[in-house]
């Protein structure tokens, strides 16, 4: 197994470093001073690797960003069309996980459309766009066939993304913290009962029917009544 350079070694370093701190104190509030500081070297060494502080922030979101891809399943159900009721879970497990366990990407992006907006274009297209445009034509398609209400589909993309970000916090700020956010699956239930109790009722009815027929506690029909 090759050695990783020296090189390469503080690169990573500087990166790593410039993530943690762009996503506690903003771009503006961040200096290279600091970046280098945390990352146990000069600051001339870090302008040997990146030329400004702009090159090393973009790179730390790139860092950050690997890995955020959507799960097979999810994929082939979005190009099959597969029901809302069936795909609806999963995009929330998706962006349920996202929010919960990248909570440093959040930071940053979210830092990259505030402090440095004349730039974010291209990284959305490169990044954002192949995980967000998916789900979009899905929820086009099934608004435009009547299986959802006829709502813009980018203003739903937007808030199903918004929903899973925010919600955990407004839910500690106000004292309704009844989810447990450390495993996905349970926001994404609420969730999805929420979005298809407002887009397709019917929708939502049939998936607690199904739901309730599943359900393991449904009483035996062998036992005895008492």
């Amino acid at each position: 197994m090759p050695t990783p350079s020296k090189t390469s070694t503080t690169t990573e370093k500087l990166v790593i470093s410039a993530a943690t701190l762009f996503a506690r104190q903003g771009y503006h509030g961040t200096n290279t001073r600091d970046i280098a500081r945390i990352a146990g070297v000069s600051e001339n060494t870090l302008f040997r690797h990146f030329d400004h502080k702009e090159a090393l922030f973009w790179a730390a979101l790139q860092w950050r960003t690997k890995g955020l891809t959507l799960r097979r399943d999810l994929q082939e159900g979005l190009i099959r069309n597969d029901p809302p009721e069936v795909m609806f879970p999963k995009i929330f497990e998706l962006l349920a996980d996202t929010a919960t366990y990248k909570t440093e990407l959040i930071r940053l992006i979210a830092i990259a459309f505030l402090e440095l907006h004349y730039k974010i274009e291209t990284y959305c297209e490169q990044h954002l766009s192949p995980m967000i445009a998916p789900i979009h034509q899905y929820l086009a398609v099934n608004a435009r066939r009547g299986v959802i209400a006829d709502v813009d589909p980018t203003m739903l993309t937007a808030a199903f993304m918004t929903l899973a970000a925010i919600h955990p916090r407004i839910s500690r700020l106000l004292g309704d913290n009844n989810l447990s956010h450390t495993d996905s699956r349970e926001p994404a239930r609420a969730y999805t009962k929420f979005w298809l109790g407002a887009l397709a009722p019917r929708l939502s009815s049939n998936a607690r029917e199904t739901a309730s027929a599943n359900s393991p506690l449904q009483p035996d029909s062998n036992r005895a009544p008492t």
